[in-house]
């Protein structure tokens, strides 16, 4: 067993780790705030951008963008949206492992890595990257989802692949995130009865190439941009979790080590009064 002396010293360094624990428990606690209010305030314009496209593309010749061909699945590719630093949990694991998952029922897939626990867990198991990107997991901007958008439709335009996949954490609440995967390339219609659907007739000025020449490619940027935001939010709410656990742990440690130093000092308290006792009951004999 332990010595008192060792036990006060595990509980002192117990208690600085909480204290670090508690510190980032805070910090990630304010920046999950302004994650959550940009993934909200962002959301109803690219589910509305989405549903004028489920409305759209089934009257529109899927030759008059190249965004919109479908072809035969050879080779597809997935962007694959995880975190830059750790202590997020299981956040980054259950992504990559349902990434994994989905690439298997494929028949042959390249990845575009985003945050840098993508890269590593990619590199692990030996998958074929088409571009890796970091440094902006927590705090992500338009411009940096549009370079990763512009890699994406690179890739199916020029027939690299013929399918795109976006992978990524979709913040639900700071205690459920959930791993998802989609299909944004081709551009076609997400959970639609085609059959049911009304006939709407619209009017292109100019023309319908130059109109989805100019909205396609940014509702792809958009789709990345949205994903990046629900993954940041997702990261933050994970971490500020993790060191809640944390916190509470460590105080449960302290507890039971300080039960344990105490029940030492009894111990020792204990034993140098029978030491006493014991000498003092010598020399009355003697």
């Amino acid at each position: 067993m332990p010595s008192e002396r060792e036990i006060r010293r595990r509980i002192r360094s117990i208690r600085n780790i909480q204290q670090v624990t508690k510190a980032m428990q805070t910090v990630a606690a304010s920046r999950m705030r302004r994650s959550q209010q940009a993934v909200l305030a962002s959301r109803p314009y690219e589910e509305r951008l989405r549903a004028v496209l489920n409305d759209l593309a089934p009257y529109t010749d899927p030759e008059t963008h190249p965004l919109l061909a479908r072809r035969e699945t050879k080779r597809a590719a997935i962007v694959l949206i995880t975190t830059d630093r750790g202590l997020v949990g299981a956040l980054n694991t259950n992504i990559v492992r349902t990434a994994i998952r989905h690439a298997q029922t494929l028949p042959a897939v390249t990845f575009v890595a985003v945050g840098r626990k993508a890269i590593g867990q990619l590199r692990r198991f030996r998958q074929t990257t088409a571009a890796e990107f970091s440094g902006f997991s927590e705090r992500p901007t338009t411009h940096d989802a549009s370079i990763v958008a512009r890699v994406a439709m690179e890739e199916f335009t020029t027939g690299r692949v013929d399918e795109v996949y976006l992978a990524y954490t979709r913040f639900i609440n700071t205690l459920r995130q959930v791993p998802t995967v989609r299909r944004i390339l081709p551009l076609v219609p997400e959970e639609e009865d085609l059959e049911k659907a009304p006939v709407l007739q619209y009017i292109f000025e100019p023309d319908p190439e130059t109109v989805l020449e100019a909205v396609l490619p940014r509702l792809i940027e958009l789709t990345v941009y949205q994903a990046a935001l629900d993954n940041a939010a997702s990261e933050q709410s994970a971490r500020m979790v993790s060191m809640r656990n944390a916190t509470d742990n460590a105080g449960d440690l302290i507890q039971d080590y300080t039960l344990a130093a105490n029940k030492a000092r009894q111990g020792r308290i204990t034993k140098e009064m029978l030491e006493i006792a014991s000498g003092a009951e010598a020399l009355s004999k003697g």
